[in-house]
């Protein structure tokens, strides 16, 4: 187990870095770590036996791919943290396109980073507090590097790795290192520049951004065309009955 922040490839500053061999789920460590997290810490893992994602779906992890957590203090209220999973996707599509072409990427909201229309990458983000602000938030990281996990059945869109979609060769380690410098630039950037900034970049690289796609609340469906995402990261969809606002669902193109 590695602790400190040498590695492959250049490491940000004011970053921890930890690397675990086998591990239940990054997410659940950086859960048991969080009380003596003194700075912003990376948590990644070569296994895990019990990984998963949205919703409390199953995320297969083949060796060779990457599972991480970033786990920190962003002293933000709830919602002020949950606008985190926009700089995940920003610095997440940035650092792919080292790898492959970008024209292949784009940012299917929420959470997730599509490659030649297939999912690549998805976010998880996990907080705990009781006052004003999170005590802390963990945004965990899953990336198809090197395999497309198999048996995956019932997935709106089926999972694709960079190698299968011809990108470069690039091992766990290294893509972190590169990820990492990507996340605290969009950081960097949130404090210089607000919210909007972001939300503008994720914007640029949204997918079927102006087209009709579905989003699935889990109390119905709602159709229309993809305008925006408003101030609050929500989801804005012209509808037949005007402008529709919508927090949180799963959308189908």
């Amino acid at each position: 187990m590695s602790t400190d922040g040498s590695g492959h490839g250049p490491w940000p500053e004011g970053y921890a870095r930890i690397v675990l061999d086998t591990v239940d789920s990054t997410m659940a460590e950086a859960a048991r770590r969080a009380p003596d997290i003194e700075r912003p810490t990376w948590i990644m893992a070569k296994t895990q036996t019990a990984a998963r994602g949205r919703r409390g779906r199953k995320w297969v992890v083949p060796a060779g791919n990457l599972n991480a957590t970033l786990i920190f203090r962003p002293e933000a209220t709830a919602a002020e943290a949950s606008k985190r999973s926009f700089l995940a996707a920003n610095a997440l599509f940035q650092a792919l396109a080292i790898y492959v072409p970008a024209e292949k990427l784009s940012l299917k909201w929420p959470n997730d980073v599509l490659l030649s229309g297939g999912k690549v990458a998805g976010i998880l983000l996990e907080s705990s507090g009781q006052g004003p602000f999170v005590d802390w938030l963990s945004i965990g990281i899953g990336v198809n590097l090197r395999h497309t996990p198999e048996g995956v059945t019932g997935a709106s869109f089926a999972p694709i790795s960079l190698a299968d979609a011809g990108g470069e060769d690039v091992t766990p380690k290294d893509f972190l290192s590169t990820l990492a410098d990507a996340y605290a630039t969009q950081e960097a950037k949130l404090m210089r520049l607000g919210f909007d900034r972001i939300r503008d970049d994720w914007m640029a690289n949204a997918a079927r951004l102006g087209e009709v796609i579905t989003a699935n609340t889990g109390r119905e469906d709602i159709t229309g065309i993809f305008d925006s995402i408003d101030s609050d990261g929500n989801l804005v969809l012209i509808t037949g009955t005007g402008p529709r606002a919508i927090p949180a669902a799963d959308v189908f193109f």
